[in-house]
């Protein structure tokens, strides 16, 4: 087997002790297309960016995929995006498009590290959809930089009795982004051509049916039901497959709002199938198979299925809200995709020879200076 579609274990797991398997949807059975999805969320937050009152020079920027990765650091202080090792550790640093290195790092970092923890100042691109995000911002610094208007400052940018932070940057950004999302602005975009933007896979369903054969499954996402709907009937349907999506899962449940899921969580409510609308009240009755719910939490997940935490395998694509909080409140056992390291993989394959030399030349080197 290729080594970049295989599955890797960070510690032992027997998989026959698990009697309920749980999935994510976005990022994890329904996998979006790079660059396309990508640069389709960068187009979006650039033209509300612009709408808002940045400048319209911004529109020349378009989406580069081989910029940013997942798990790069921005510091909102001085508008440096980072690249550091778990440790804190600074590996690389870039100020818009322009790459900082040596003493230059030192000015604004004098330990090279950085406190991962302060998160008022540092914010962790942790998801895919931050890849947009994160290139934007870098977009964002390297015009203000660029522009002759405006005067380069430490923290910021000056242009005559207005100064713009690069911490009020970032939080428009943030505000952009989590206007496209509350507005549906980027779903509606991808339903209305989900060829282009979301992978259709026809081992999706055996892969479910098998899985379904030995154990519970069920579906915990934060879309809605609408779009959640349309996407599985792309995702199951654009082969031979008659029956319905929601067949293949035991109980399924959208809105969850993660990770708040794993914590309090909210109300459950069941979800009107042919309008998409929540019905009133808390439904507090048992399982029915067929039924979609909105909301709840992880303890009514393992409620509603019979099994306890210890019991449950979760697969899902974000280190914080799927795999960390699941773990460590809920003893929920963890599967986490990575899509990226499918490209690190191929490279490690392809290039064996040379990381075996660059080896070698360590084991000589270390025998020399001995």
């Amino acid at each position: 087997i290729l080594a970049w579609i295989q599955v890797f274990v960070n510690r032992s797991l027997t998989l026959e002790n698990i009697k309920c398997y749980g999935f994510d949807m976005d990022y994890t059975l329904a996998m979006y297309k790079s660059p396309e999805y990508e640069s389709l969320g960068f187009e979006l937050l650039r033209d509300r960016l612009v709408s808002t009152g940045y400048p319209h020079e911004l529109l020349r920027y378009t989406y580069d995929p081989s910029f940013p990765t997942r798990g790069l650091v921005i510091d909102t202080l001085y508008g440096n995006l980072l690249k550091v090792d778990s440790n804190g550790n600074i590996l690389v640093c870039s100020h818009g498009f322009r790459f900082i290195k040596g003493e230059t790092i030192q000015n604004y970092y004098p330990n090279k590290f950085i406190q991962r923890d302060d998160t008022e100042r540092f914010y962790i691109l942790n998801t895919l959809f931050n890849l947009s995000e994160t290139y934007i911002y870098v977009c964002l610094v390297d015009f203000f930089t660029r522009c002759t208007r405006y005067t380069n400052l430490l923290k910021g940018f000056q242009h005559g009795d207005l100064f713009m932070s690069f911490r009020s940057m970032f939080q428009d950004l943030r505000d952009a982004m989590d206007h496209i999302h509350d507005t549906g602005t980027l779903k509606e975009r991808t339903l209305k051509n989900l060829e282009k933007y979301v992978m259709y896979d026809p081992n999706l369903p055996v892969l479910l049916t098998r899985i379904k054969e030995l154990a519970k499954v069920f579906l915990a996402t934060n879309s809605d039901f609408t779009y959640t709907e349309v996407s599985f009937k792309h995702l199951f349907y654009s082969g031979n497959i008659k029956a319905s999506w929601r067949s293949f899962f035991d109980l399924i449940v959208v809105d969850t709002k993660k990770p708040q899921f794993f914590a309090g969580g909210n109300v459950l409510r069941q979800v009107d199938t042919h309008t998409g609308k929540l019905r009133i009240g808390t439904y507090t009755g048992d399982l029915q198979h067929g039924t979609v719910y909105s909301g709840g939490s992880s303890d009514v997940i393992c409620d509603l299925l019979g099994v306890k935490g210890k019991d449950i395998l979760y697969v899902g694509d974000h280190i914080f809200g799927d795999i960390l909080k699941s773990k460590k409140r809920q003893g929920w056992k963890t599967f986490l995709v990575v899509p990226e390291l499918s490209k690190e993989l191929q490279v490690w394959e392809d290039k064996k020879n040379l990381f075996e030399e660059l080896k070698r030349l360590d084991v000589f080197l270390a025998e020399l200076h001995k």
